[in-house]
């Protein structure tokens, strides 16, 4: 019996597929699958595959002609024959008792899905890589207990991604839960995780890190200045499936803004000057049918981003030219503001990056150990 499905989508990724597909077939769980799905690659990656299809039974490889990101995946998880599905994107990699740990979890507590913390990675120009340790809830008593995320619309603050666990075939069959199939890889995983998240009744989030995932691909969609509005269309996407049922659409519709704002907030970021005119203005646009039908709440938002959004809605033009030239005293702390924002979140990243190494970990070892000997002997008084 097939236990895991791991669905790789591939595209024009030579460079990285290597060490992606080694990770996989090293996995310490051994009945699985490896559903590689080449959508039409144009380089080496087709003949990667072959090869270590050869060399490994396990290995199933579907070719086709570029269909985007969204059909590639569907293609696989229709394909697959696991009791559950995991996915790893073709430029990262995972230790190899993931899917092990994973599988444990999910049969233990019988759930729909289980996730895990990660790693962010980039390389450095001497070839080592820094490491970033995402924890998907900031709040530890979130962890390693089962909840129902169907209930709890508050469970969508957990960080998106779809890749760092695993997912109940059955339960993806049952709610009819796949990708959006638009062309490229343009954040078709975005619907992918809302529909877990919204139909789910068990999952567990799990404070360990198996995955590693790349941020320094040129050609990743994160790192795409060209791709302005494919984030637009796929929240469209999601609130057509969310609001089929108005019991759901009701329950999850605050923090789907709250997602959608965070996303186009990484868009503006992320495209070329040029666009970002016009992209404040389509976003002031959404914002404003949003607030008209009551589904922007003030109290989901943090102080920053509530005032983010009045800004850009009462005035897009002076929130663009506002950040781009910043003239009044406001507007330079409004500027600030984001760049301390920015580095706090990095410092927070290594904090938490240290904190999980195994010389702070064996430091603070030797440190308690000492003391609590002490108090065993009687050695303190409290």
């Amino acid at each position: 019996m097939i236990k895991v499905s791991i669905i790789i989508p591939v595209y024009n990724v030579q460079d990285y597929l290597e060490e992606c597909m080694k990770s996989v077939l090293a996995q310490t769980l051994e009945n699985i699958e490896i559903i590689c799905v080449n959508d039409g690659s144009t380089d080496r990656s087709s003949d990667i595959l072959k090869r270590f299809q050869s060399q490994d039974g396990r290995i199933i490889l579907l070719d086709q002609e570029n269909r985007g990101y969204g059909y590639a995946m569907n293609r696989g998880i229709a394909a697959a024959v696991g009791e559950y599905i995991g996915i790893v994107e073709p430029d990262d990699y995972i230790v190899s008792d993931m899917y092990q740990e994973l599988y444990d979890t999910a049969e233990k507590y019988q759930l729909d899905f289980v996730k895990a913390d990660f790693y962010r990675f980039t390389t450095r120009e001497d070839g080592e890589r820094e490491f970033y340790y995402n924890h998907l809830s900031q709040k530890q008593q979130d962890y390693n207990k089962v909840f129902n995320p169907s209930k709890d619309a508050d469970t969508l603050r957990y960080i998106m991604n779809t890749w760092s666990g695993i997912y109940k075939r059955k339960f993806l069959e049952k709610n009819q839960i796949w990708h959006n199939e638009t062309s490229g890889a343009s954040f078709q995983d975005n619907g992918f995780w809302f529909q877990t998240f919204v139909y789910g009744e068990r999952a567990m989030i799990i404070d360990k890190p198996y995955y590693r995932n790349r941020r320094d691909n040129p050609d990743s969609s994160v790192n795409s200045k060209e791709k302005v509005y494919c984030i637009n269309i796929e929240y469209d996407y999601i609130r057509s499936i969310l609001i089929k049922k108005p019991e759901i659409w009701e329950r999850f519709k605050y923090m789907y803004w709250f997602k959608k704002y965070h996303n186009y907030m990484g868009t503006l970021w992320r495209i070329k000057e040029e666009y970002r005119k016009g992209y404040i203005y389509r976003f002031s646009q959404e914002l404003k049918r949003g607030i008209a039908l009551s589904e922007v709440k003030k109290d989901v938002f943090s102080e920053t981003a509530w005032n983010h959004i009045q800004s850009m809605t009462e005035d897009p033009e002076k929130y663009y030219w506002g950040r781009v030239y910043p003239k009044s005293v406001d507007e330079k702390i409004f500027a600030r503001i984001n760049e301390l924002e920015i580095q706090n979140s990095k410092l927070k990243n290594e904090i938490a990056r240290l904190r999980c190494s195994k010389s702070f970990r064996l430091g603070r070892l030797l440190l308690c150990l000492p003391i609590k000997l002490k108090k065993m002997a009687g050695g303190y008084k409290i």
